[in-house]
């Protein structure tokens, strides 16, 4: 690992050569979660990701962990083909991304925390461990990717927790925590910082599908960061709702810790499926109405300066 740099698929960067990043997202992904809804199809994710990068997205930050189908070669192709930074993920979701019988509920905490480790370390595993003899890929996580349940966190992910938040702080590795809608954010930091990680090691996903200012800037002054991200998904409230709640933790001296994803991670948000908004929602949409909100300045330092900070090796 390359301490102060920004490891991506096709090898560590310096953290002044990330920029504008989309610091929560989706390229390639399957779950029983989400029937019928697989991210795996290379020409329509390379398309997708370069109306993103045409309008100005330097780098993606691709939180598929271990058992949904990551695909290290598809992403370094991608990056290739398109010129985009990509930051991928190992670790482990939240229970319902795995089927019963899933190799990582018998999995010994010991085995859990090697693989995510190796990941770092050796290189991603082509087929998500399912064939633990196979060679790794030359691209190696650079951040860690961790699930909870709603309202609880369940005894395999603690497992799954203690796990890879030691192979984390072993190797200086950020970890991005997918909240469920919002909840158990405070006994997320708990388990991770009595586990050995720093609070600014640790980014809470999902966070604005439960826009509550006043908690949110009560997390944010534990030292975590907090990555909004669902610009353009009505379905959980208009931008507006996410526009007053960053300006607000933005005056009230947060805005250091705040980044912006999209998180489409089905095909139904990509519109080279079909769908939207895209990939290029959040630089073509939402930023400009933020700029209007809170500055140039404060956009910069959510879209580039964070995440830079956040996601290089500690």
């Amino acid at each position: 690992m390359t301490r102060g740099q920004v490891v991506t698929v096709n090898g560590p960067i310096a953290p002044e050569r990330v920029g504008i990043t989309d610091a929560h997202d989706h390229l390639f992904l399957t779950t029983p979660a989400l029937p019928g809804q697989e991210l795996d199809d290379l020409e329509k994710v390379a398309a997708e990701v370069g109306e993103a990068r045409a309008g100005g997205m330097s780098t993606i930050v691709e939180l598929t962990p271990i058992g949904l189908g990551r695909r290290p070669e598809l992403m370094r192709r991608v990056a290739g083909q398109t010129g985009i930074h990509v930051v991928a993920a190992s670790g482990y979701h939240r229970d319902a991304h795995y089927p019963a019988g899933h190799w990582v509920y018998d999995a010994s905490e010991e085995l859990l925390h090697d693989r995510v480790r190796a990941d770092i370390e050796q290189g991603m595993h082509p087929d998500d461990w399912l064939d633990p003899d196979a060679p790794p890929d030359s691209a190696h996580a650079g951040v860690v990717k961790l699930g909870a349940s709603y309202q609880h966190i369940s005894a395999a992910e603690r497992k799954r927790f203690a796990a890879a938040a030691a192979a984390a702080a072993a190797t200086g590795t950020a970890v991005v925590v997918h909240t469920e809608i919002g909840t158990c954010a405070d006994e997320v930091i708990d388990l991770l910082t009595s586990a050995g990680l720093a609070p600014q090691r640790i980014v809470l996903a999902h966070m604005d599908r439960n826009p509550d200012a006043e908690w949110h800037a009560e997390l944010l002054a534990r030292g975590v960061y907090l990555v909004y991200d669902t610009p353009g998904r009505i379905k959980y409230q208009p931008d507006s709702v996410l526009l007053d709640l960053i300006s607000r933790l933005v005056e009230q001296g947060f805005g250091g810790q705040l980044l912006l994803g999209l998180d489409l991670g089905q095909r139904d948000y990509f519109r080279s499926y079909g769908g939207g908004p895209g990939l290029r929602y959040l630089l073509e949409m939402f930023a400009p109405r933020l700029r209007r909100r809170i500055g140039d300045d404060a956009v910069r330092r959510i879209l580039v300066d964070n995440p830079a900070r956040a996601y290089a090796v500690a």
